[in-house]
């Protein structure tokens, strides 16, 4: 999808967000979609993302998935958050929330190939690659395919996608 390969090039994602206790800046699922919204209409694609709570080794998790659609293509991008069992401060509906907005995160971050290796969420940028330089080389379809499908964190996804397949008895 050419429209995928220009958005991630282009897109600025600021952290506009600011975290005074632990003192860093941040992005949320807000700030990366107002930064999508103009590059969508230019492009004449639409982003969903959408939830689903699994259950994995007796914990709940959110399944969060990242689409685009050019109307022609669909791209996607999944990311899995753990729910904490506690969350001091918090009711169920708000740990459930924030599960879902960190899972939605790292869904856009994907799809959109957002470098988070200055986010407070990495603390270990060793050996973190820079997708929007290796996105901006690709040439081809089958580069774009190649980049994402090397990337040891889709490499953890299809196999937790396989896992959950066999667990669910599913073909």
């Amino acid at each position: 999808m050419k429209e995928l390969i220009k958005i991630q090039s282009e897109l600025k994602a600021p952290k506009s967000q600011y975290n005074a206790f632990w003192k860093y800046s941040y992005r949320n699922v807000e700030d990366i979609m107002e930064a999508l919204k103009p590059l969508l209409k230019e492009n004449n694609c639409v982003i969903t993302v959408s939830d689903e709570i699994v259950i994995l080794w007796n914990r709940f998790y959110i399944k969060a998935t990242a689409e685009i659609t050019n109307w022609n293509e669909i791209m996607s991008a999944t990311w899995f958050a753990r729910e904490a069992e506690i969350q001091k401060g918090m009711n169920d509906a708000q740990i459930t929330w924030s599960t879902s907005s960190y899972a939605r995160k790292y869904a856009l971050n994907w799809l959109f190939a957002i470098d988070d290796t200055k986010d407070a969420d990495s603390t270990n940028d060793h050996g973190k690659r820079d997708w929007k330089e290796e996105l901006k080389n690709c040439k081809n379809w089958d580069e774009l395919k190649t980049v994402f499908m090397n990337s040891p964190q889709t490499k953890d996804i299809i196999e937790l996608k396989e896992e959950l397949k066999k667990k669910f008895g599913i073909t």
